[in-house]
């Protein structure tokens, strides 16, 4: 008895100790390939540890022949005259029936998560992000958002559960085109 009575104890100790699961992350509905190619500005994001220091940060993508995305991200380290670094993970669709989730393999063989977890209807802003909500992107084709856009982009992530405190603004300067 008093053996069954501290299994029922500990059990129920542990089971107050985990954390309640987090709810699925949005998704983008249907994500056309051919438009999502290109270039995209990280205007923000909570930083993997390479990027933890960008500036003037580029995404870009290109849909291969074999359906893989053969992906570039580049910035400058440290400041905007900083060392130039490029990173190129290949993306693999996971989710063909939204093209939504992908797998990032930086190192083969692993895949990181990878989500279109907003996609503006014009293909203009997106937001990537992960289950674990340890990272986040937002990115748009220009290198800034207005700050109604920004802040209506950072409460979606922070009701998606990611603690917003620790998003980090990448700062972007580019020459005007004339």
């Amino acid at each position: 008895m008093m053996r069954r009575l501290c299994t029922l104890l500990c059990a129920g100790l542990l089971a107050g100790c985990q954390t309640a699961p987090l709810p699925p992350l949005d998704l983008a509905p249907r994500v056309d390939l051919a438009r999502f190619m290109g270039p995209w500005y990280v205007i923000a994001h909570i930083p993997s540890w390479p990027e933890r220091n960008a500036y003037n940060a580029i995404e870009s993508y290109r849909l291969d022949s074999d359906g893989s995305v053969a992906t570039t991200f580049t910035f400058n380290e440290g400041g905007f005259e900083g060392k130039a670094k490029h990173m190129s993970p290949r993306g693999f669709i996971v989710d063909r029936a939204s093209n939504a989730i992908w797998g990032m393999q930086f190192i083969w063989p692993i895949k990181a998560d990878y989500r279109i977890s907003y996609l503006r209807e014009d293909y203009g802003v997106t937001i990537i992000a992960r289950e674990k909500r340890d990272y986040v992107w937002i990115m748009a084709r220009t290198p800034t958002l207005t700050d109604e856009e920004y802040q209506a982009l950072v409460r979606r992530i922070a009701a998606w559960g990611y603690d917003v405190g620790k998003l980090r603004n990448v700062p972007q300067r580019w020459p005007e085109a004339s």
